[in-house]
């Protein structure tokens, strides 16, 4: 009798047991859900890309003539203006020339000068012999009408005929000569025009040895070094690029054809680098230039952004984070995209999804736009504060 007792007790405290084990298990399996708030808030969708900063306008100066390089008077960042020379190229063979030139030019001018001196000495005793011919055929005139008169000899009348044949030979013989003069003054004149011009080739030739900025501006790059050889051709790098202004640069990005199709000119942009990781830029989209270009993944558009640079901060070369955007609210009811996605809507349209009696029921929704991480709520029947569903608690994580 009192085993069978026993074994009833033990029974019954076994069977105890087992609805508490059973009872725990059932509580321990209640599904438990991650909740997020319904908040105010702002929000706004915008496009990302990385970009490259550039000068607005650029100037490439290449070598004007072959050479070696012999001094270099601007590097990186430098400021120049139009006409400052940058670099030199080595200049003593087109130096000797230029002296050669100038000696050429010299003795053909000397040559001329001579010339000249001729004439105006031959042009005075021309006009010494001239005169003297005039006085001789004065003098004969008048005695030949005193010979008529029987006043004079005739002898005496000889002589003045001879003296003033003498000084008709005497002024004629002075023409050979000028004439010869004249004829080669044409020619030496000419010699010194063409050792003039060949002066100012020499001249010329010498001053491009002289590389000078073609315009005012900053150098952004310099591809030579004092000792380099440079040459001249289609080949040819430029030693210098030169960008006329900074103070307004040019962002190129690229973008895919999905946000290029959402960005319209006009649109305002900010953008930073890693410089100044603490500042934030501003620029303005210019234009989104097509065809776009044919990378290994997709095609990437070309977005260019005017961005001012009052203080000079930015500069060609730099690479920059834009950020674009699109659209904004500054107090919109939002949700975490979670809780959109949480569980298939049992009907179409958006749902969210909130816990009523232990159990998720689902709220339609209208959504707005949306920054990626939250969406807006055009229209809810939830107020900001209450509680969504945007997940499930596993057993692990309670």
């Amino acid at each position: 009798m009192k085993k069978t007792l026993l074994a009833a007790l033990m029974l019954v405290f076994a069977a105890a047991g087992a609805w508490s084990w059973y009872a725990m298990r059932s509580a321990g399996d209640q599904v438990r859900y991650r909740l997020a708030k319904v908040e105010r808030g702002p929000i706004e969708v915008a496009v990302a890309a990385s970009g490259t900063l550039n000068a607005v306008s650029t100037v490439q100066v290449p070598a004007p003539i072959p050479g070696q390089v012999k001094e270099i008077y601007a590097d990186y960042n430098t400021p120049v203006k139009k006409g400052q020379v940058i670099a030199r190229l080595e200049a003593t063979s087109y130096e000797l020339r230029v002296n050669q030139a100038r000696a050429d030019l010299d003795a053909a001018r000397g040559a001329v000068t001579t010339l000249r001196s001729r004439l105006e000495a031959e042009e005075t005793d021309l006009g010494r012999a001239t005169a003297a011919v005039a006085a001789a055929e004065r003098d004969f005139e008048r005695k030949r009408a005193l010979a008529d008169k029987g006043f004079i000899s005739a002898a005496e009348l000889g002589k003045a005929r001879a003296a003033a044949q003498a000084a008709r030979e005497s002024r004629d013989a002075l023409h050979a000569p000028m004439k010869t003069n004249e004829r080669q003054l044409a020619p030496a004149s000419a010699v010194v025009k063409q050792r003039e011009a060949a002066l100012r080739q020499t001249e010329a030739a010498l001053e491009r040895t002289f590389i000078r900025a073609p315009v005012d501006g900053t150098v952004i790059l310099r591809n030579v070094d004092a000792g380099q050889t440079v040459t001249t051709g289609p080949q040819a790098g430029a030693l210098f690029t030169i960008a006329q202004d900074l103070r307004e640069m040019r962002l190129e990005a690229a973008i895919d054809a999905g946000d290029a199709a959402r960005v319209r000119a006009g649109m305002s942009a900010s953008f930073s680098v890693e410089a100044f990781p603490r500042r934030t830029f501003s620029g303005e989209v210019r234009e989104i230039r097509e065809p776009p270009q044919k990378g290994e993944v997709s095609a990437a558009y070309a977005l260019i952004i005017a961005a001012p640079n009052t203080d000079l901060a930015l500069l060609p070369g730099m690479s920059a984070r834009v950020r674009i955007v699109l659209e904004s609210r500054s107090d919109a009811l939002k949700v975490p995209n979670a809780a959109l996605t949480w569980r298939r809507p049992p009907a179409p349209g958006a749902h969210v999804w909130v816990v009523e009696n232990g159990a998720p029921k689902p709220l339609l929704v209208r959504t707005g736009i949306s920054d990626g991480a939250s969406t807006e709520l055009a229209r809810s029947p939830l107020p900001a504060g209450a509680e969504v569903i945007v997940g499930t608690i596993t057993r692990a994580e309670r």
